[in-house]
């Protein structure tokens, strides 16, 4: 099956037609042999800035939510106004360099098994993944 075929697929299976537009949001997200972070922004800008494709904000943005929803994207909140998504949905572990804004993956084997002590009534544990908030230490610096 050729990447096309697979992203007409994942649309169609996220409730979505597969347009031209969405098949080339497909292509950024699903094409690159690594897994990334975006923003909806930093991902409108992406594909503006490598395939010359200009593509509305509400139509990246609906996409992007359709495939969370389906399983295929994962959103990291970072604060209340603050998203990022994550093209890696397997469970993990992220830094967030709050100087960069960058969020970095890490790995399960960089912490230790995190121990819950007390869960909500009525509610079972789907996964724990740990953010881990970082940034210059400014006080070492002259």
């Amino acid at each position: 099956m050729n990447n096309l075929s697979v992203y007409t697929e994942k649309l169609r299976e996220s409730g979505l037609r597969p347009t031209r537009q969405r098949l080339k949001i497909c292509e950024v997200l699903f094409s690159p042999e690594k897994t990334f972070h975006f923003t909806i922004n930093d991902l409108t800008k992406i594909i503006e800035d490598k395939l010359s494709e200009k593509i509305s904000l509400a139509t990246v943005y609906n996409t992007i939510h359709a495939f969370k929803k389906k399983g295929y994207l994962k959103e990291i909140s970072i604060n209340s106004d603050k998203s990022y998504f994550d093209t890696n949905v397997t469970e993990h572990h992220h830094f967030f360099d709050e100087d960069t804004n960058e969020l970095i993956d890490c790995s399960n084997e960089d912490i230790d098994s995190v121990n819950i002590k007390k869960n909500i009534t009525g509610k079972k544990i789907n996964s724990v993944e740990v953010l881990i908030k970082v940034a210059s230490d400014n006080q070492n610096q002259k």
